[in-house]
């Protein structure tokens, strides 16, 4: 055979074989399919969410995502959804002839045989949004390379015969908008966004809906390769490969050139906003809901301390959102996962009014409190903790507070001795640690870390719809990443006299009137076991002191002598009886029946105090606080709706006289700030709160529309102030209340309105201005309750 016809023979072959090869592998693709070699084809609901990973979103009641709960931070995002600019540049740089094949690029393949591989030339691969599709949802690559990773080029042959065969069949059950939508549903764009949707509000803070040309093409360049075209890393090669996808688009009609000269030397600016449990807006109400929706029904033995256990078993008997996951099934039968199954879970909060609240914390705590109390600790001998302490109390408190913390568990369940533990937490190491002013990269000892956290003062803040029961504003802490201790719902302290109201609250029902007169002297009390009887010490202006006060100035200025003679005049446990029924949990561990349980010397959660003061705020009803309205599957479906609690506590009229009573406060007593300094000229009522050393501050404010709460102190009794000026509820607490106020006024959308006023009940006719009333008789001043 000559050798121009052996050539003539080997090109007819080539021919043959590159004429054959596209209807072989029709052929086979179709009988591969058919037969369903590579198994059953997932349903459309299985490739929406493969593996079950939809992240879970809250929202607050106005319709802002706070954050998530997730295993994958991914959201669905249908493909009306995602801007028109995404879907074009997509289509221009991965795959023009989308619209044209059926899952494989004959084309496409015949350039990467031809140009790549017998020519060496980097011409791009040859996948399709398909194939591409297929290898993120099965993960087909990486399966087979661990299944046979040493078999090389066959196994990679097998791999890529295995995407071809998915994506065709997905070609043959899906539209080619769904199969768009899918791919960018699953891709990984890193820092745990997962999904356009999750990207586009990590990068950009942004939804995918509302995506720029400049924004898309960028976020369609890191789907050659995330890691390398990371724009936080490596601005300057997603810059270029960004550019890259504005050519494309160009070059296939879908941007007019001037439009993309305009774009092309804009630079890549990110609203970077990564995802994360620890930081973003409501973080310790996030956490609240975590805790709670996952909880299992409380077991005797998981529980160190019994009445740790009857909480959570109170907890699960009346909270329907507590162990939400653990009590309700899917249609499958199995529980809902907070993890994986993407539901909605809409709260009640108001991301406006936790932001001002949020804010206001920080700003009084910032700007006042933290450096007065940072001077005032100057002269202490061993600040942060106070003179009263001796070095062994204060030892003791170090050791139980290092303890407590999560590196002190996790080395000794590693196994490290005491011995050793206490050498690693005195051994300095690098660290981030917390300012007012912004985190510090410091190297200091875990000891010293602990030591130094001492210092920094806490705060809690809730605040509610008196009349719904929905919780507005919840705000924990001031900083959830290194203060995980929530002081709205995990919390109790002592609540000093912002008992009071409780008790001023019978005196009410009895018939007194705000403007009854008492005589402003000592009282005393024979305690059993006790040989000397027990007179509390008073707390009002000594000028006052034997003259004839109404009970209005008493709450007024929170004067003890006035609280002693009200309770003569009824027992300690009528007081407990009436908190219980206002919402507070009375255990006996945490609020006494003892005489002297009007100091408030009991401990109570910040969230119970608030629902309790919205009360009288309501009329009269109990109404519980809740944080979650209603919850939605991944479809939308409402799957869950949470109603409050109620309860009739008292008259609309007997609320109404303390409601007067607390507006006293205001006006003319404990909180009259509110009017001297922050100029807040609305209808407000108020009680401030002081316990024992001044280690806590507490305000409560009751305005028509909205109840709050604020309490301030320290991690620990041992560290105040040292004097009452700095140390009381008005200093410590109010000022956050105030600041909120104001803010709330200044934004009217809100509508918490300064003009907003207590409704008087029908038929009301009693005088509450006490200098208006004839007081030569007291009894003059008591009234007929069925007269009313």
């Amino acid at each position: 055979m000559t050798k121009k016809k052996s050539i003539y023979i080997k090109y007819v072959r080539w021919f043959w074989v590159i004429f054959a090869a596209p209807f072989i592998l029709a052929i086979t693709l179709f009988i591969l399919i058919s037969s369903e070699v590579f198994g059953p084809m997932p349903t459309f609901e299985e490739l929406e969410n493969p593996e079950n990973n939809l992240a879970a979103e809250v929202y607050s009641g106005d319709g802002v995502l706070l954050g998530k709960f997730y295993l994958q931070n991914r959201s669905w995002t249908d493909y009306e959804d995602i801007s028109p600019y995404v879907i074009d540049a997509l289509i221009a740089t991965e795959d023009i002839r989308f619209y044209r094949h059926s899952g494989i690029d004959v084309r496409g393949l015949a350039r990467v045989l031809i140009k790549s591989i017998l020519m060496g030339r980097n011409t791009g691969g040859g996948s399709t949004i398909s194939q591409q599709l297929a290898k993120n949802l099965y993960n087909t690559r990486a399966q087979m390379m661990g299944e046979a990773g040493r078999r090389g080029i066959i196994n990679l042959g097998i791999t890529k015969f295995k995407e071809w065969a998915t994506a065709v069949r997905l070609e043959r059950n899906y539209t080619k908008e769904e199969i768009i939508a899918m791919y960018l549903n699953v891709y990984d764009f890193l820092y745990t966004a997962v999904g356009i949707r999750s990207a586009s509000q990590v990068y950009f803070n942004t939804t995918p809906d509302s995506l720029t040309i400049e924004q898309s093409a960028m976020f369609v360049g890191m789907l050659k390769n995330s890691a390398l075209y990371n724009p936080r890393r490596f601005p300057v090669k997603m810059l270029d490969r960004r550019n890259l996808v504005l050519s494309q688009m160009t070059k296939y009609g879908y941007l007019d050139q001037t439009v993309a000269d305009s774009v092309l030397h804009l630079p890549i600016e990110l609203d970077f906003k990564e995802q994360s449990h620890d930081v973003g807006l409501a973080t310790y109400l996030r956490e609240y809901i975590r805790k709670t929706m996952i909880a299992y029904e409380p077991d005797k033995d998981n529980f160190i301390f019994t009445q740790d256990f009857e909480d959570a078993l109170r907890e699960w008997e009346n909270n329907a959102l507590y162990g939400w996951c653990r009590r309700n099934k899917k249609p499958d039968g199995s529980n809902y996962n907070l993890y994986k199954d993407g539901l909605k879970i809409y709260t009640t909060i108001d991301s406006r009014m936790q932001q001002y609240a949020e804010e206001s914390m920080t700003e009084h705590l910032t700007n006042s409190l933290q450096p007065d109390f940072d001077y005032h600790a100057e002269s202490f001998r061993r600040a942060p903790f106070s003179d009263d302490l001796t070095a062994e109390d204060i030892k003791g408190i170090m050791e139980t507070s290092i303890r407590r913390t999560d590196r002190y568990r996790a080395l000794l369940t590693a196994g490290k001795s005491e011995d050793s533990i206490k050498i690693i937490f005195n051994t300095p190491v690098p660290m981030k640690l917390f300012t007012w002013e912004g985190d510090v990269d410091t190297l200091l000892s875990p000891f010293d870390s602990v030591y130094y956290y001492k210092h920094i003062i806490r705060s809690g803040m809730m605040a509610m719809d008196p009349h719904t029961g929905h919780i507005k504003v919840y705000v924990g802490g001031s900083d959830f990443r290194h203060f995980k201790y929530d002081a709205v719902s995990q919390q109790r302290k002592q609540v000093g006299s912002t008992i009071k109201p409780f008790l001023y609250t019978l005196a009410m029902q009895d018939g007194y009137s705000p403007c009854y007169e008492v005589e402003n002297i000592p009282r005393k009390f024979i305690i059993p076991g006790d040989t000397v009887p027990w007179s509390p010490r008073s707390s009002g202006p000594r000028s006052y002191h034997g003259k004839m006060v109404t009970l209005k100035w008493g709450l007024a200025k929170s004067e003890n002598y006035i609280s002693a003679w009200l309770m003569k005049q009824f027992t300690p446990q009528a007081v407990v009886d009436m908190m219980n029924r206002m919402g507070i949990n009375t255990r006996s561990e945490y609020v006494e029946a003892v005489p002297s349980i009007f100091l408030g010397t009991g401990i109570v959660k910040l969230k119970e105090m608030v629902g309790a003061f919205s009360t009288f705020a309501n009329k009269g009803v109990y109404t519980e606080p809740i944080v979650v309205s209603h919850i939605e599957d991944r479809n939308g479906n409402v799957i869950a709706r949470f109603t409050p609690r109620i309860e009739e506590v008292m008259s609309e009229e007997h609320a109404y006289l303390m409601v007067s009573l607390l507006q006293g406060v205001v006006n003319r007593g404990t909180a009259v700030r509110l009017r001297t300094v922050y100029e807040l000229h609305s209808e407000i009522g108020g009680k401030t709160g002081t316990t024992q050393n001044h280690s806590n501050g507490w305000f409560m404010g009751v305005t028509p529309n909205l109840v709050g709460g604020v309490w301030t102190g320290w991690e620990d009794q041992g560290i105040h102030f040292e004097n009452i000026t700095l140390g009381q509820g008005s200093n410590m607490a109010l000022p956050v209340f105030g600041l909120f106020l104001q803010k709330l006024y200044a934004d009217p959308e809100l509508g918490i309105m300064e003009a907003d006023v207590f409704e008087e009940p029908p038929g009301f006719d009693m005088e509450l201005d006490c200098d208006k009333v004839k007081s030569d008789n007291p009894v003059r001043n008591r009234y007929d309750i069925e007269g009313f």
